[in-house]
């Protein structure tokens, strides 16, 4: 009976509130606030299972780890290797120094030790390298570099030298691995190391700084370890709706009092609560709608938060949800369209106002409501 009363409100919304007006019972809010939490639950869970985020050695939990601890560093052919707390990138998974080398000749080597075993096989393996290089001098690239990656005693290596132009500026170098561009045979799904040489035309003062160095290149569903996110996101629902019910169903209450009305407190609150199917509805919507999307791919640029490269990849994203994201804006509104004109049958059918004044009255109370509810969720 309380399930014909709620799907009643969307389709005979006079009859509906003129039967609730006069028997009003907690219930029927209730009843909807648990089908709003469950919709929004599977809706949050259709968009997880469509996401997939990039993971990365060392993760994200260790920051850059690697360019962050100068121990794990053994710098070649005399050169001085210090941590650099002014130069560094700045991000959510990232740290905040760098990795400084230096020395006086015409080329610097470098070697990353003690990483353990790390899985970069062309079978589920981590794909790619990520790197930053910045060099303060000489004031021009260097003549030839070169990457060489170790798996116990064997090792490979790879011309980066184009990928090397600019001083003075941190260069973000994105290295494939396990690809045709390897001179050398190792086991690469057990990579334990790796080496970066500069070498310049003439000697000078060199200085090099590493920073943001990740295997990267392989993604994992959101729904990994997503049960607590799941139940939090539930909790939250629930707040979300108890606290719109109230504010919204006390902003009725109020200005239908300022109008003269013979509110009762009870009456207002259930006829609220029965108005917000509409955000039921919605939930339902928005878990169809992102059971329909293409799967979204949130790379290191994203997670890792520096400013410019999480906004480009952002925007790429969006571009890639563009459809989603007008579906959703357009559901969005039709529900507050919706919620205010069943506010206003609700404020017609149990007081006296007319029609224009009742549509007024449930704008001004619905808007009131959002505009305190968003209030409160920023404290």
């Amino acid at each position: 009976m309380f399930a014909y009363g709620i799907f009643k409100v969307i389709y005979a919304p006079h009859k509906a509130f003129k039967e609730i007006a006069q028997n009003p019972r907690y219930i029927g809010p209730i009843l909807i606030m648990i089908l709003f939490i469950a919709a929004n639950v599977a809706a949050a869970y259709a968009f997880l299972a469509k996401a997939y985020v990039e993971v990365t050695v060392p993760s994200s939990e260790n920051k850059d780890l690697w360019t962050e601890n100068k121990d794990f560093w053994k710098p070649l052919n005399g050169a001085n290797c210090a941590e650099n707390f002014t130069d560094y990138i700045a991000g959510n998974y990232y740290g905040n120094k760098s990795i400084e080398f230096s020395v006086e000749s015409d080329k610097i080597a470098m070697e990353l030790n003690n990483i353990g075993s790390v899985n970069c096989s062309s079978q589920g393996g981590y794909t790619r390298l990520y790197l930053r290089v910045k060099w303060t001098s000489p004031s021009y690239p260097p003549e030839n570099a070169t990457l060489c990656i170790y798996s116990g005693t064997s090792s490979s290596y790879r011309d980066i030298t184009n990928e090397l132009s600019a001083s003075g500026v941190w260069n973000n170098l994105t290295v494939p691995l396990a690809d045709t561009g390897w001179v050398g045979e190792i086991d690469w799904g057990n990579v334990t190391g790796l080496k970066l040489e500069m070498v310049w035309n003439k000697t000078s003062n060199i200085r090099v700084l590493l920073d943001g160095l990740f295997f990267g290149g392989v993604y994992k569903s959101s729904l990994e370890g997503a049960t607590t996110y799941l139940a939090l996101y539930g909790a939250n629902s629930f707040m979300q709706f108890t606290l719109r019910w109230f504010l919204l169903g006390a902003a009725l209450y109020i200005f239908t009092k300022l109008f003269k009305a013979k509110t009762v407190w009870r009456v207002a609150l259930v006829l609220a609560g029965f108005a917000l199917v509409t955000m039921f509805v919605q939930a339902v919507i928005n878990a169809a709608t992102f059971s329909a999307m293409p799967a979204l791919t949130y790379p290191l640029e994203y997670v890792g938060g520096v400013k410019g490269e999480a906004e480009s990849a952002y925007n790429k994203i969006m571009e890639e949800a563009w459809l989603v994201n007008r579906v959703y804006s357009a559901v969005q509104m039709a529900m507050i369209v919706w919620t205010v004109m069943l506010c206003g049958i609700a404020v017609r059918l149990s007081t006296e106002f007319t029609w224009t004044t009742s549509f007024l009255t449930a704008f001004v109370a619905y808007f009131a409501a959002l505009f305190i509810e968003s209030f409160l969720m920023q404290i």
